[in-house]
């Protein structure tokens, strides 16, 4: 992932700030582009679109996809959904939160890892379910997910 670049980032602002209700492509495009959301970026997008900081960072804030920190190599995302509760995800995040040593959106001391919320991947039927790398496991547990985490496969058995 490059690092940030303001020259960079002003545009990808420019190409998408004409758009109606810009302030969610714009973000997007930022993040797949930096792999995070800096205060430069915020205060750029906020100029751009005639908007406060504040409400740009609140934006941020409410969308559980967008980071204000880089991520891990690795991100894991565990569903925190109705059906997934039901069938042990609170569980299942509390181990992953303790194995790992980190909260929501931490990311571990040695900074291979990164743990996050999502709600609902779409597997209900198979829950508990988690995305690690970008993609979907279902009928995980904590020894499922720790290995897989660890061999960086999501191929584990069911």
């Amino acid at each position: 992932m490059p690092s940030w670049d303001e020259k960079r980032a002003g545009e990808i602002i420019d190409a998408h700030k004409a758009m109606e209700g810009a302030t969610l492509p714009i973000l997007h495009a930022v993040q797949d582009a930096f792999g995070f959301i800096t205060d430069r970026a915020i205060e750029m997008i906020a100029d751009a679109l005639n908007l406060s900081r504040a409400e740009v960072h609140g934006v941020v804030s409410f969308y559980h996809d967008f980071r204000r920190a880089p991520a891990g190599p690795h991100v894991i995302r565990l569903c925190r959904a109705e059906a997934c509760q039901a069938m042990g995800a609170d569980k299942l995040a509390q181990q992953m939160r303790e194995t790992l040593g980190v909260d929501w959106h931490g990311t571990t001391t040695d900074g291979r890892v990164t743990l996050e919320p999502v709600f609902c991947l779409g597997l209900c039927s198979c829950a508990p379910a988690a995305m690690l790398d970008g993609k979907v496991m279902g009928r995980v547990d904590h020894a499922k997910l720790t290995a897989a985490t660890l061999t960086g496969s999501t191929r584990v058995k069911a």
